[in-house]
């Protein structure tokens, strides 16, 4: 857990599911852990699988880099519906209805493939039908975790849930996808249609009521409204959804064109499939080891500083790769700057669900991914423009620099700042 943060009450609580395990996590969690990790192990795959598979269809920068693109728009267009759903309906039905079509739409793809009616085209399609689902899968899977935990059991929570889910996306997910591409690109995506219906049947089994009771009913415009404005009025919320959003927008462009980069005898790595999931491997070994030892990093620099660190940890991992071609110098910059990233989910994930009430949270969520993640869709198009004017090489020298101006945002997320907004939640939470 986070330690430092002492006092913050449990809110009164809204829905008629029963109450947090007030001792271990709980049964409950452990479900809805499991369920976690079945459907980000799916999500892993089909990240890495669709690039590659792309690549077979072309290898312009620009159309390959439009996978991401698709994949990642819908945060910028369906993030705030998703999030007002997530808080007039039930947060579990919605994870559930989410992995069901995931499930469909990629099952779908592998049997196109399957009957080599596969195209760079329908690759969009499926991606942003993909991208769509997880809006409202990971919406509602953020704000649903209150409801299955005390508010002093967040920090640790979603600790737990965050090395699981970087395991099972970014450390299994990408190798495994690069041997099941070389097996055969129809396997390649018909294992996460089945890993996504196995996900299906781990959240059948979280019991209990998950729907945030209504005083008075409401339209979806003045919903998100009211998330919008508890957001933008938030000083310290907002300047960590806009720092968040330039560092996806970072990542995003990097990510796109890195196929590229690496895969293939004429690419400047020179990895083959399995290869490039093997280096992808090496950040996210570092972001599960870093999710565990967040508490201690944290207990011995402070949240500011460790956040701090963070970004320049991101700077080394965008920017390595204009430094040096080795694929074990990459990985090992990978690996490091992995521990601290992780660090900077876990943190501001803890603190964003202790600071915004219940019945807000779905929309603060995802008006916060909005800012967060709307921005990887021209991240991606601008690293595929950069790399077809400037070449390869430059766009991760370019974007590396970039990702230094991230540090002013630190003059607003000091310690001072995080320790009176909590205090404020506190407050209000006590006069609710």
């Amino acid at each position: 857990m986070i330690v430092g943060v002492t006092g913050v009450e449990e809110p009164v609580r809204t829905d008629a599911s029963p109450r947090p395990d007030e001792g271990g996590l709980g049964g409950r969690f452990w479900r809805l852990w499991s369920a976690s990790a079945v459907s980000n192990l799916a999500d892993g795959i089909v990240k890495i699988a669709l690039p590659l598979v792309a690549v077979g269809y072309t290898r312009s920068p620009v159309l390959v880099a439009g996978v991401a693109t698709a994949f990642s728009l819908p945060w910028l267009l369906f993030a705030l519906p998703a999030g007002a759903l997530a808080d007039r309906l039930d947060r579990r039905q919605v994870m559930l209805a989410a992995n069901a079509l995931r499930a469909v739409v990629v099952g779908g793809l592998a049997l196109a493939v399957a009957f080599d009616a596969g195209s760079i085209w329908l690759l969009y399609l499926v991606a942003l039908g993909l991208g769509m689902a997880e809006t409202l899968y990971d919406t509602s899977a953020q704000s649903i975790l209150p409801q299955v935990v005390t508010r002093d059991q967040l920090p640790r929570a979603n600790g737990r849930l965050a090395a699981v889910e970087l395991a099972a996306n970014q450390f299994v997910g990408p190798p495994l996808a690069g041997f099941l591409v070389a097996a055969g690109v129809a396997l390649a995506l018909a294992g996460p249609a089945v890993l996504w219906a196995l996900a299906v049947a781990a959240l059948l089994l979280v019991t209990g009521r998950f729907r945030i009771e209504r005083d008075t009913p409401t339209t979806m415009r003045a919903d998100i409204a009211e998330g919008l404005r508890f957001l933008w009025r938030h000083r310290l919320l907002r300047t960590l959804a806009t720092m968040v959003g330039t560092s996806n927008f970072i990542t995003s462009g990097i990510f796109a064109v890195l196929v590229l980069y690496a895969v293939g005898p004429d690419s400047p790595i020179g990895l083959t499939e399995p290869g490039y999931g093997l280096l992808l491997t090496t950040i996210a070994a570092g972001i599960v080891l870093g999710s565990i030892a967040t508490a201690r990093i944290e207990q011995r620099l402070g949240r500011s500083r460790t956040l701090a660190l963070s970004v320049l940890a991101m700077a080394a991992v965008v920017g390595v790769p204009a430094l040096s071609i080795n694929p074990y110098v990459i990985g090992a910059v990978f690996f490091v700057g992995g521990i601290l990233l992780a660090t900077w989910n876990v943190i501001t994930i803890s603190l964003r669900q202790r600071i915004t009430p219940d019945r807000l949270l779905g929309r603060v969520n995802s008006g916060y991914r909005m800012l967060a993640w709307g921005s990887m869709p021209a991240g991606a198009l601008v690293g595929g423009l950069l790399a077809e004017v400037f070449g390869l090489r430059a766009v991760f020298a370019i974007l590396g620099l970039l990702t230094l101006t991230l540090l002013l945002g630190m003059f607003v997320v000091t310690d001072a700042n995080i320790d009176a907004a909590e205090r404020d939640a506190t407050e209000r939470d006590a006069a609710d």
